[in-house]
């Protein structure tokens, strides 16, 4: 029986950014290290097949620091936590190891300089957000405001308009952020900003890349997690920009093939959380049900890498963490 033809657009870049790829190798790296178990405060990222697979090697995860037995590692997830984590653990005289992305850590240290510099702080994202409870979890509590919207903008209420500087979550929407940005700057002229947009560079490249291959397919996948804010975004950025069918899917089991049926060419990309093994068992997947011919459009080169933290990187570590009181 012939197969229908389908044609394929890769996304690139796609996947794993390099924040995300830092923080999954310190939790390997530890259990190289230290053996199992690890701890890790939180999903290390948001993708289950990668919190699956970490569980499978001797990871063990999470929801808060008393669910940690004294005597053993923990890691905290990439998107950053607030301040009193790191404190606890020390009270306790835990070994901990920070898989905060060095980008969220950057917007971590503006807000605290615009703090120090006398500013009230107003946040750019998502309410319940990890990495938005870890950055307002960086100062005192009413130091940051946080707006959702541009709508939010005209209701926010500041301590002083002419003392206040604006951050972002970093895996927003670009053009959405642009946009209550500028509402930001209409109503308060002088607010600051950071030096170099929060939003990561990987967010933006994923982006950028969907607005490229909206119009040129009938439907697009977004591999990630629904909990996965970059990932989400990709939906809406490819809707916007001329793909309604744009979807997101966890695995290849998720697919319903049949919602595809009359598509001649399938956008694929994949948030900065999910591992480009998930895109090869979509194409997979594809291939078993298509005659399929694979594209990829590309639009940046990433070449971004981050070190690990220096307890991996030194010799002679012990065959556990000792605890700092010991």
């Amino acid at each position: 029986m012939t197969q229908t033809p389908l044609t394929i657009l890769l996304a690139a870049p796609r996947g794993f950014c390099a924040g995300v790829d830092r923080a999954i190798q310190i939790v390997e790296v530890a259990l190289e290290r230290f053996g199992a178990p690890v701890y890790v405060r939180h999903e290390i990222v948001h993708n289950r097949f990668v919190v699956q697979s970490l569980e499978a090697k001797g990871a063990i995860f999470v929801d808060e620091l008393d669910q940690v037995p004294d005597g053993v590692p923990v890691v905290f997830s990439a998107h950053g936590v607030p301040k009193s984590v790191p404190a606890a653990a020390e009270q306790r005289g835990l070994f901990y190891l920070d898989a905060t992305c060095p980008l969220v850590s950057k917007v971590h240290r503006e807000a605290e300089r615009h703090f120090n510099e006398g500013r009230q702080i107003v946040l750019i994202g998502h309410a319940g957000h990890p990495e938005v409870i870890g950055t307002m979890g960086q100062l005192p509590q009413g130091a940051v405001v946080l707006v959702e919207t541009v709508e939010d903008v005209a209701t926010v209420q500041v301590d002083d308009p002419n003392n206040l500087a604006y951050a972002t979550q970093t895996t927003l929407s670009v053009d959405e952020t642009a946009s209550i940005v500028a509402a930001l700057q209409a109503r308060f002229p002088s607010i600051g900003g950071p030096k170099k947009e929060d939003i990561c560079y990987a967010t933006t490249n994923r982006q950028q890349a969907v607005k490229a291959i909206a119009p040129k397919v009938d439907a697009l996948l977004v591999l990630g997690a629904p909990n996965s804010s970059n990932s989400k975004r990709l939906v809406e950025v490819a809707k916007i920009h001329g793909c309604q069918r744009a979807q997101l899917v966890q695995r290849a089991a998720d697919i319903d093939w049949s919602a595809l049926d009359g598509v001649a060419t399938l956008g694929i990309t994949a948030g900065a959380s999910a591992p480009e093994v998930l895109v090869e068992e979509v194409m997979e997947a594809a291939r078993a049900r298509y005659a399929v011919t694979v594209e990829e459009l590309r639009t940046a080169f990433e070449d971004i890498t981050f070190k690990l933290p220096k307890p991996l990187l030194d010799g002679g570590a012990p065959s556990r963490p000792v605890p700092a009181d010991a």
